[in-house]
């Protein structure tokens, strides 16, 4: 495929006007009416895809997030990692149009039509969907993509995007900023929702200064982000779920203007959600490409290793060695705490061979784990090094004060406000592969309210079932989840009971381990990937066990046997699970 003659970069919408107007056969003899790509692609996907991902044009996409909207232009390329946090409805527009004597216009991928729409003869209404997107809960500082970007890029490619502009000499590009502000179908084709800006800002500048201005944030560190979906089918995209979306970056300054009362081409819902979300805070990205992304994909610049079981079995060794000095020289403990790393909830239809899935409402794969013993004290040196681990090893972790007050007040589970079509976010709206740290060390006697008792429920219900319910008001939808807990507590969590309680011996406190770089690298690669797609080939059985404890061994038979890089069950590992459960169970009596 040649190169298009618009800069996929700086000029996205030269581009999709471009493969356009080849689809309809603008110029030729039998055209194509664009009604024909309602919901379909014309080429221009295509046209990214191939930029994006066969000539290596993703990494020189901007990553959205504060620091780089201060440079990146508006109608430019950027790319935003995010988690879905709300799903807002569809919103109609005008994707298509054509006055009299003129050739098809499309405003696909644009708030606002970037040619003046006075009296058209002849209108596309099309379709997209709304997701409201945030910054992954928990999301660690290394897993941040570097924005050592050039800002001059921007400046670079807009002149650029203003000499190809000027090359094509269309007419169309020469109609005064006035007149597109001024047409009234152009007004029909947007979101039509008041901003909080009280002047409208004039289009000319809005394209030519950098968008930092534009905004306004309550939390510096925190972009959350409007996206804007087309052709895509509704299963691709679900509650929760992690995303890199790569698309055009919008600022419509034209939404100041005051919403048409009588507009027919306005989505009610939609408008009743998006007043709350002025574009001056919340930036617009018209998607192009989207791709789910695993744990895996947060690993900044880590070498692909093939998981040879001698490499593996260093990596492992050296991980728990780490992890035993943290623990202050507590060798179980440890042992365990790596076994809870690499838990993963699986959510597959069983078959023989495999140990591994959902059957009879156990979520079979997860390995909580409660250390007991552990007082306000000693959790402040315990907890603070394990706290710290975490961030450095996994990408998304979590940490939950367990107070009264804290189970009495917090909003755990998300809840749907009818008043303003919005889904409120709860603690427990996390992504898969989140961690969780509960602290319950803090907790002092009192009574529970109904939201303390409610909060309580949840809690049990996502440690024993992996489950989280969504309150609609009307009616609660439980959502699957995949978070793995621990809990610090004094003695057996009775809130939050989990699979494996340990009791916490620690032989000193000290820990003066210097952890270097590579080695980091190393340990966040074998976590991420070690377990993934990892199968038992050998199911072992034990009529004396319950439901709960087979699940248990099993569960720790597997991540022993991929904590050494192995897919076999063998005999040694499995008399090491033995083992490690008569270690435990010595210590509770």
């Amino acid at each position: 495929m040649g190169g298009p003659p618009y800069d996929c970069m700086a000029n996205p919408l030269g581009a999709v006007r471009l493969t356009f107007e080849k689809a309809i056969g603008l110029g030729s003899g039998t055209p194509t009416h664009p009604s024909a790509f309602d919901g379909k692609d014309w080429g221009a996907l295509e046209l990214f895809r191939h930029f994006l991902f066969q000539e290596s044009g993703l990494s020189q996409v901007p990553i959205l997030n504060p620091k780089t909207l201060r440079w990146v232009q508006h109608n430019s390329l950027v790319r935003y990692r995010g988690m879905i946090q709300d799903m807002l409805g569809n919103e109609f527009y005008v994707g298509a149009y054509r006055e009299d004597g003129c050739s098809w216009r499309t405003n696909k991928f644009t708030d606002v039509s970037q040619y003046p729409m006075e009296s058209p003869s002849d209108t596309c209404i099309w379709e997209r969907r709304l997701l409201y997107c945030v910054p992954v809960p928990g999301q660690s500082s290394w897993t941040e993509p570097s924005c050592d970007m050039d800002p001059n890029w921007s400046s670079q490619s807009r002149e650029k995007r203003r000499r190809m502009d000027d090359e094509e000499e269309d007419p169309m590009d020469l109609v005064p900023e006035d007149d597109v502000k001024s047409s009234p179908i152009t007004k029909k084709m947007r979101d039509g929702l008041p901003s909080a800006s009280p002047e409208p800002m004039d289009l000319k500048t809005a394209s030519s200064s950098s968008s930092m201005s534009k905004f306004q944030f309550v939390d510096k560190d925190n972009l959350p982000c409007l996206v804007k979906i087309y052709d895509s089918p509704e299963s691709d995209l679900k509650l929760n779920d992690v995303f890199e979306f790569i698309g055009v970056l919008t600022f419509d300054s034209e939404l100041a203007v005051e919403k048409d009362d009588n507009d027919e081409l306005s989505n009610s819902f939609c408008d009743d959600a998006l007043v709350h979300l002025p574009p001056n805070k919340v930036p617009r990205l018209h998607c192009l490409v989207h791709r789910k992304l695993a744990v895996h994909d947060f690993l900044p610049g880590s070498p692909i290793m093939e998981p040879k079981p001698h490499l593996v079995k260093e990596i492992r060794e050296a991980l728990f060695r780490h992890l035993t000095t943290v623990l202050g020289d507590d060798g179980v403990a440890a042992h365990f705490m790596l076994l809870h790393l690499l838990s993963k909830t699986e959510k597959l239809v069983i078959l023989v061979g495999q140990v591994h899935t959902r059957v009879d409402d156990v979520a079979v794969g997860k390995l909580s784990l409660n250390l007991t013993g552990l007082s306000k004290e000693s959790v402040s040196v315990f907890g603070t090094r394990l706290s710290q681990t975490f961030k450095n090893l996994l990408p998304f972790t979590n940490c939950m004060p367990l107070t009264l007050e804290y189970l009495n007040t917090a909003s755990l589970a998300p809840k749907k406000d009818y008043q303003t079509n919005r889904l409120i976010p709860g603690v427990l709206q996390l992504p898969e592969g989140s961690h969780l740290m509960v602290d319950e060390t803090q907790l002092e006697s009192g009574s529970l309210n109904s939201i303390g008792i409610e909060n309580t429920k949840l809690l049990k219900n996502l440690i024993e079932f992996q489950k989280v319910e969504y309150d609609f008001q009307y009616y609660k939808v439980e959502m699957a989840a995949d978070v793995r807990l621990l809990i610090f507590s004094e003695g057996k969590s009775n809130i939050v009971p989990a699979d494996v309680i340990v009791p916490f011996q620690p032989s000193f406190l000290e820990s003066s381990e210097i952890t270097v770089a590579e080695a980091l690298e190393a340990w966040r690669w074998y976590l991420a990937t070690v377990v993934e797609d990892d199968l038992v080939a050998a199911r072992q059985a034990d009529r004396s066990l319950g439901s709960r404890d087979f699940s248990r061994w099993l569960t720790m038979a597997r991540l022993i046997s991929s904590s050494f890089g192995e897919s076999s069950l063998s005999m040694e590992h499995w008399e090491m699970v033995k083992e490690l459960e008569r270690l435990r169970k010595e210590r509770l009596k």
